[in-house]
């Protein structure tokens, strides 16, 4: 005799009766199977084996008599789904890794499409679980969360390719906007694309480009640079190399963190470059401050500011290549010295970065280490290792 076992309202249904029926994945009907109830993904199905009840789905599952078992399931399932070119529509979703973005402040910027992956997911990876928690909340959204950070991304990396080989739906969000740009994302991505398990992105919100569209500022050519280095040389450098690009150029900047940094963009991109501030965006108190970086310094130098900035810096109007000053040379050579740098290593550094004859660099270093007699073997042993032919 044949027995069926159905979770009506639950993630899976499971079959008894010898037939081939593949996993469903959020496959719920309603108890009256009424018009208003039925779920648009599967009514399709219901309509091409008439089935009214649960009475009849039941008894199509379990191999009973009737127009419903005309057909085996995984055929109807298979016919259903080619309904759609794409998976991402309606239908059942294909397993795989969803990259899922979400709203960078105001709940309603979510998509339909953003909803129904969510809902439809095994699991879903989350920055933050407690703040993601709130916006599956307001959803109705019941999907179990898994953290997922940039400490302990590596260690999580093993179970979610196993979750993702077992044919299982893995949704990837990140706190706001679109996983992977500068949050976690990219790591996992690259493991699914050598494991060759399939990438769906969901394109939605992103701070960088909302706040581009609304600066005011050139949109035809950008770039986005995002969090600077905490390292002082390498933060320092990155600036001055943004500087002179001719493209808009697009910073993440933390609160307590802005004043410093405009003071840092102003050594590098001086203080009339134009920029604008963005901050709160599309929530009540949403901020778009436009000036010059000098003017920025002095509005913000007495504001509590909370939340991440999105900073916009005009691109140079001069693209033509600027020979750096030597106060600027003596600030890269000296951070390079007090990081434990060798006068040769330092000498080759400098002149890469800042696109400057090794033989200029090499003259400015000897004058800052003296005639010492220390400075003196530095020397010989670095006319060993640089060439002036440049």
């Amino acid at each position: 005799m044949y027995c069926c076992e159905v979770q009506w309202s639950g993630v899976r249904m499971a079959c008894l009766s010898g037939r081939p029926i593949p996993i469903l994945y959020r496959f719920a009907l309603s108890s009256s199977f009424s018009p208003a109830g039925r779920s648009p993904a599967i009514q399709p199905f219901l309509s091409t084996y008439h089935i009214k009840s649960k009475f009849d789905f039941t008894a199509y599952l379990c191999g009973g008599s009737g127009e419903a078992t005309s057909a085996t399931t995984e055929d109807a399932l298979m016919r259903h789904q080619t309904q759609e070119d794409h998976p991402g529509r309606k239908g059942i979703l294909e397993s795989g890794l969803y990259l899922v973005a979400t709203p960078i402040g105001n709940l309603e910027d979510i998509t339909l499409r953003a909803l129904r992956v969510l809902k439809s997911a095994d699991l879903i990876l989350s920055e933050d679980t407690r703040h993601s928690g709130k916006l599956l909340q307001h959803y109705n959204i019941d999907a179990p969360l898994l953290s997922y950070h940039k400490f302990n991304e590596s260690f999580r990396q093993a179970t979610i390719l196993q979750r993702l080989q077992q044919s299982q739906i893995v949704a990837l969000i990140s706190d706001a906007g679109t996983p992977g740009i500068s949050d976690p994302g990219a790591k996992i991505v690259k493991a699914c694309i050598e494991k060759n398990i399939r990438i769906y992105p969901i394109p939605g919100p992103s701070a960088v480009i909302t706040a581009l569209t609304a600066s005011g500022l050139p949109t035809t050519e950008f770039s986005f640079v995002g969090f600077l280095s905490s390292h002082n040389s390498t933060r320092k450098t990155k600036l001055m190399t943004a500087a002179k690009e001719g493209a808009t150029q697009i910073f993440y900047v933390s609160p307590h963190k802005l004043l410093s940094f405009l003071e840092e963009s102003i050594s590098a991109f001086g203080d009339t470059r134009r920029c604008v501030i963005a901050r709160e965006m599309t929530k009540l108190h949403e901020e778009f401050w436009r000036g010059t970086l000098a003017e920025a310094k002095s509005e913000f130098s007495e504001r509590n500011l909370k939340g991440e900035i999105t900073l916009v810096i005009q691109g140079s109007e001069d693209n033509s290549a600027e020979v750096p000053t030597e106060a600027e040379l003596k600030s890269q050579l000296q951070d390079l010295f007090s990081n434990g740098h060798s006068l040769s290593e330092a000498v080759k550094l400098v002149s890469k970065r800042m696109s400057v004859r090794k033989k200029a660099v090499y003259t400015l270093a000897l004058k800052m280490h003296g005639n010492g007699h220390e400075s003196e073997k530095r020397v010989h042993n670095m006319d060993n290792d640089i060439h002036f032919d440049e």
